[in-house]
């Protein structure tokens, strides 16, 4: 696949860099390649990540950081069960067990939710950091939502992580995932103010909680394109058209009505 000219294959991290000294130098830099191109594109493109990851497992499959890139553009593109197959891959490699909440989670991709629920009470959740910890307790709220266990699910996320007023990485998520869970169970108003801490902490907009909390009030949102489209409409039909017909264009709303906003 092409890479553009202006990467290196510098960009990596040092650590995965280190990894590629095992290879022929000519080849670690095809693979430290590809590597950039995964992460440039996995938010935005997903499917070309999803290409540059194979050729990188092409090139040098025994490498951990492969198998980890592998996993998370498959898990970009619901391939789940490649993905869990990569991560299971990259953790026998490294003897880690920071890419357990990413297995559990394609556990219920694959519709195993019971799995995912016993991997969360597993001892290697307790060998997590922080971070890892509260990923984990999302997923195992997702778990039980799939089960239909909407209470549980409820619980599963009240802890001090949640309680606390100080702002860390998960924090957004895991206000945004405990008022989605309390509006599922039909708790309205507790939703609406989890929505808002989410939002308070949300600094770069990695949740839709704005958009959630106005829906919840009732605002609705007009495409400003199509507004005023749709007002010049009627300023050229008031040049063609008698006065009376003029006038019954008058009220006539912004074509396709308001959009819609949110996301699970």
């Amino acid at each position: 696949m092409p890479i553009p000219e202006d990467v290196t294959g510098d960009e990596i991290d040092q650590d995965v860099r280190q990894e590629l000294l095992s290879l022929p130098k000519t080849l670690a830099e095809d693979v430290a390649k590809n590597l950039v191109m995964v992460a440039r594109l996995i938010d935005e493109d997903p499917e070309g990540a999803y290409g540059y990851s194979r050729v990188a497992l092409r090139l040098a499959s025994r490498v951990a950081a492969v198998r980890e890139a592998a996993g998370f553009a498959a898990y970009a593109n619901q391939k789940y069960s490649e993905a869990l197959a990569e991560f299971r891959a990259a953790r026998r490699m490294t003897g880690t067990v920071d890419l357990w909440p990413l297995m559990a989670d394609c556990e219920r991709g694959l519709g195993r939710p019971e799995k995912a629920l016993d991997m969360a009470g597993a001892p290697e959740v307790h060998k997590l950091d922080k971070a890892g910890q509260v990923e984990m307790r999302l997923v195992a709220a997702g778990a039980r939502r799939d089960l239909g266990q909407l209470d549980a699910a409820i619980v599963t996320l009240q802890s001090p992580e949640l309680a606390s007023n100080a702002v860390q990485p998960w924090t957004a998520r895991l206000r945004y995932a405990y008022a989605d869970a309390l509006l599922a169970a039909g708790r309205q108003g507790e939703a609406r103010e989890w929505f808002a801490k989410a939002v308070e902490a949300d600094k770069d907009g990695s949740t839709d909680a704005s958009d959630r909390l106005a829906e919840l009030d009732g605002v609705e949102f007009v495409d400003a394109f199509d507004e005023s489209e749709a007002e010049s409409e009627g300023e050229n039909d008031g040049d063609t058209e008698s006065g009376s017909q003029a006038e019954g264009h008058g009220g006539r709303q912004a074509p396709g009505g308001p959009d819609e906003v949110g996301e699970e």
